[in-house]
């Protein structure tokens, strides 16, 4: 008998990007969540990063350690192909594996980095007010993020191509949480609301529409599927 365990934190995208893999892949498993700036000593005994995510995945007697979204989403592909969520061409594989790398590092930095710290990790650190030229800086980049996917899906069905991908994932899982703090501009790109819409309607969307972070409430559209 199988049984997995996702070390995470509800409104981290690289967390909820293993989250939507496996309700994609409908692997069931148990949740722990970790308020990982406070360096707890469990979550730096699996992961010497002290960040979520961590997949445990228990297997007959073998208990396998997973750490990072990258290996993790590595990991549930080669272990778990039933569902793919990579494509069959090499192209557009690795068009998704761009695009995943684009928002873990491109997007995290100049949006992320600006409207998540302001607005969401500033209130858990007890930081005080939020920094308003910083949010600006990151509206900015925003703006010019969702031009570039606006211009993709005028092309496409899905971010790398004709099918749903982990690339998809990647997008969603960051663009969920600008959305969660009020920050996403949905009209300014019709495409990019629509594919939105496609995947917030998705039974492995479901469980982050449900996710609440105390003293801080979402958006009031932000589980509406009809938004």
């Amino acid at each position: 008998m199988t049984e997995r365990t996702l070390h995470h934190f509800p409104l981290d995208p690289f967390s909820r990007q293993v989250r939507l893999a496996l309700g994609e892949k409908r692997l069931a498993f148990k949740e722990v969540i970790e308020r990982y700036w406070e360096r707890p000593d469990s979550l730096l005994a699996l992961n010497a990063s002290g960040l979520p995510p961590v997949l445990i995945d228990q297997d007959r007697g073998e208990n396998v350690v997973v750490c990072e979204v990258r290996a993790v989403l590595g990991y549930l592909e080669e272990t778990y192909p039933e569902t793919p969520l990579l494509p069959p061409d090499r192209a557009s594989r690795a068009e998704a594996r761009r695009l995943m790398l684009w928002f873990d590092r491109k997007f995290d930095f100049e949006v992320n980095g600006y409207l998540l710290h302001e607005k969401m990790e500033k209130r858990l650190l007890g930081l005080g007010a939020p920094d308003l030229a910083a949010i600006r800086r990151g509206r900015e980049a925003l703006r010019l993020h969702f031009d570039y996917l606006e211009y993709l899906l005028q092309e496409r069905n899905w971010l790398a191509g004709g099918r749903l991908s982990l690339a998809d994932f990647a997008a969603a899982a960051h663009l969920s949480v600008i959305d969660y703090v009020g920050e996403a501009p949905w009209d300014s790109a019709p495409s990019v609301k629509s594919w939105y819409a496609k995947l917030k309607s998705r039974p492995c969307f479901r469980p982050l529409l449900a996710d609440r972070q105390p003293g801080l409430p979402p958006a009031e559209h932000y589980d509406n599927l009809d938004f």
